[in-house]
């Protein structure tokens, strides 16, 4: 079966030919990245002009289109999610930030609001019948390549081989235009700090808000990680899994038997995902369990209807600053990026929709600065230049060490209240004396 597609194949070098002066080109999101196009379009830089590409949350230690064009002539690179690696290159004036909520990214695409030429596509190693699963990125790709004017695949000799249950996380052979493979660098792992003791109280405060048989979402960061492991060591049971990233948090809970995905009403047995990021002992559990897993695109994992369909839905995201009318600063620190607001206010607004369902919020109430002295992440107002993230009509809970807030269905003053109840007590009489002079 696979012969018949071998005048696909090409080298990286052959395939990047299809690049043009000016074009737009996508090399995905996460943990997926297309090593090889990536140098192989480097190779042309002397000849290619205002190239523009496309990422988002990338954990691959190194951008070769950014690294060799600091000038950034021929290629200019954008993201839709600053990562730890292109924090750095933003820094130095490299990385273009472009917001958006993920759910909305397919809508760009299909409807023309925004423009590809050509798809670099990280995908696994066909199967007998020419089927490549898509890795670690669903993404939005199918979406995309059928966008775009040229498809690359690239296949990488290190990705999971699972192509989804009904083939949710698949691709074929036959929709590429051209086909590249060759070797790889292992796979970058994601790690998270050890916990602090402030992100441990947090955590607890959050675990005993779970019910058993709750469907969770957490996002990335320190905190999600720590209730993870805290499931884990609780007597919490029957839980189910519908999340924009699956990382090892997952792992944790089904390695102590807590996430069995049997009492989700959709995709029952299964943990749904979009993205996978974490050890390679997370990467290996996917392989050897594909069957474990729904891996799928943007338009179902991200969707608020589908996840407000499910009893006991509880998304559990990271925060940076949150002020007293509840609205929530998620991604950047002034006029700084920070990250991006991915898949947040999605998951936040499917636990709105779900009977049951919380959406948390998670930050401690602190945080130093460079002269040592403590800030209140609990503002009076989000300032000037900082993102709001999370309008006040989304924010369901604020969780930090001092306990967790309800702010659906209050007043402004009534929020404020439970605001400075949970801000650190050092700033307490500041945050009421704002509460006082403006939410009557």
């Amino acid at each position: 079966m696979i012969n018949q597609y071998r005048e696909k194949f090409v080298t990286p070098e052959q395939a990047a030919k299809v690049v043009q002066c000016g074009d737009w080109v996508d090399y995905g999101f996460g943990g997926g990245f297309p090593e090889l196009m990536d140098k192989a379009v480097v190779a042309r830089k002397a000849e290619l002009r205002n190239v523009k590409i496309r990422g988002g949350l990338v954990i691959h230690p190194r951008i070769e289109v950014v690294e060799c064009d600091p000038e950034q002539t021929a290629f200019q690179y954008y993201s839709w999610h600053i990562g730890d690696y292109e924090r750095k290159l933003q820094a130095q004036g490299l990385v273009k930030f472009m917001p958006t909520l993920l759910r909305n990214l397919p809508v760009l695409y299909r409807n023309g609001h925004i423009r590809v030429d050509v798809a670099f596509v990280p995908v696994s190693r066909p199967d007998a019948q020419g089927y490549c699963g898509l890795g670690l990125s669903n993404y939005a790709w199918r979406t995309i390549f059928q966008a775009a004017r040229t498809v690359i695949f690239e296949i990488n000799e290190y990705f999971p081989t699972l192509q989804g249950v009904d083939g949710s996380h698949r691709v074929h052979l036959s929709e590429a235009d051209y086909v590249v493979e060759g070797k790889h660098d292992p796979i970058p792992v994601r790690t998270y700090r050890e916990p602090s003791l402030t992100d441990i109280q947090i955590a607890r405060l959050v675990v005993n808000e779970i019910p058993d048989g709750a469907c969770l979402s957490l996002g990335v960061g320190s905190i999600p990680f720590t209730v993870a492991n805290l499931i884990a060591q609780s007597d919490l049971k029957e839980l189910g899994c519908h999340t924009g990233t699956i990382s090892d948090a997952y792992l944790a809970m089904y390695r102590a038997g807590k996430l069995t995905n049997r009492c989700k009403e959709q995709d029952t047995g299964r943990s749904t995902w979009n993205l996978c990021m974490g050890s390679q002992e997370m990467y290996d559990w996917i392989q050897e369990d594909a069957a474990l897993f729904y891996p799928a695109d943007l338009d179902y994992v991200h969707n608020p209807q589908r996840m407000g369909a499910y009893t006991n839905f509880i998304s559990i995201n990271g925060g940076v600053q949150l002020d007293l009318m509840g609205q929530e600063n998620a991604e950047s620190a002034g006029t700084r990026q920070l990250s991006g607001i991915g898949g947040q206010l999605d998951f936040l607004e499917g636990a709105f929709r779900s009977k049951g369902g919380k959406g948390f919020v998670c930050l401690a109430s602190t945080h130093k600065k460079k002269d040592g002295t403590l800030q209140s992440n609990i503002v009076p107002f989000i300032g000037g230049g900082s993102t709001v993230s999370g309008p006040r009509t989304l924010i369901q809970y604020v969780a930090t060490e001092y306990g967790v807030a309800c702010l659906s269905g209050h007043t402004l003053r009534e929020r404020a209240e439970a605001m400075i109840q949970i801000a650190h007590p050092d700033f307490r009489a500041e945050l009421s004396q704002y509460a006082k002079e403006h939410f009557l």
